[in-house]
């Protein structure tokens, strides 16, 4: 295994050019070593606090007692190497607690990225993921939205512009379909659990905006109405030989059911391991036999 990753980590990138760079220090961005990296050298931190959490959550009520008592509570939320720490307590207690998590982290031999890094509000929100989560009232009560961020919507903006610009226009329009399904689909289906209706929507019409002029660019000799002719097909949607251009906003937005540990991954036991005990799961995971790993792996 260390082998396989001194091996990802010196084999250099492809630039857009085609031209092989090496990389000299760490790992190259999207590439498929950083998260397995960030997985290892954090999991410490989630075992650091899953018994804090435990320790909160030590009998039915204590974390109430805690907050009536002046004590904060907080769970951290991690994914590869983002991760966001809940606190419920004041201001103060949330500045300790984050020096305790740049301690911990630091005692692995890494740091908090501070650009990255701040305490906020719920009110005011935050992101995580590509997302922004933030509380907004509706009535007397209030209630957490999940919204795509400003940035994740730039991102796709940049792609899809890129796709239509005056590079691509030696391409037939079933190949430039062939190039942005793939993307839109993706995207939208990472953010289909957020209030994104809006965005689906807008990102539907941005799509087929750029691709309209594209075409135009393309054949600057036809006029809008023989392109629409041609083009267009009985739902008003770019198409060329049977080959339609994937429609963002005909995605239907589902909110997002929370499954805890109970998601089935190739190292549970379901026939040892009782559904929702997760310290017992732990625990026998540490204990899985190399056979039953080299299965898991192949």
């Amino acid at each position: 295994m260390l082998g396989l990753v001194r091996l990802f980590l010196r084999a250099g990138l492809m630039s857009e050019t085609g031209r092989l760079e090496r990389t000299v220090t760490g790992t190259p961005q999207g590439g498929i070593a950083s998260p397995l990296l960030a997985n290892i050298a954090l999991s410490a931190l989630d075992r650091q606090y899953e018994a804090d959490w435990q320790e909160m959550s030590r009998y039915q009520g204590r974390r109430q007692y805690l907050q009536r008592t002046g004590h904060a509570t907080y769970r951290l939320i991690r994914y590869a190497d983002d991760l966001v720490l809940l606190v419920k307590g004041t201001r103060p207690q949330a500045q300790t607690l984050l020096d305790q998590l740049a301690a911990r982290i630091q005692a692995l031999g890494l740091s908090l990225k501070s650009e990255k890094t701040a305490i906020t509000h719920i009110d005011e929100g935050f992101e995580f993921l590509g997302q922004r989560i933030v509380r907004r009232p509706k009535g007397p009560k209030r209630y957490v939205y999940t919204f795509v961020s400003n940035e994740a919507l730039a991102s796709i903006r940049r792609k899809v512009k890129a796709l239509t610009g005056h590079s691509t226009t030696n391409l037939a329009l079933s190949a430039l379909i062939a190039a942005l399904n793939p993307v839109l689909r993706g995207w939208a289906n990472y953010y289909r659990h957020a209030a994104a209706k809006r965005t689906l929507a807008y990102l539907d019409y941005y799509t087929w905006w750029r691709v309209g002029r594209w075409l135009r660019k393309k054949h600057p000799q036809m006029s809008w109405k023989q392109i629409n002719r041609r083009y267009l097909n009985d739902d008003y949607t770019w198409q060329e030989h049977g080959r339609a251009l994937y429609k963002p906003g005909s995605l239907s937005v589902t909110r997002y059911r929370y499954r805890g540990a109970r998601i089935p991954t190739p190292w549970t036991d379901p026939t040892a391991v009782p559904t929702g005990v997760h310290a017992q799961r732990a625990h026998l995971q540490e204990q899985l036999p190399l056979e039953r790993v080299q299965q898991a792996l192949t």
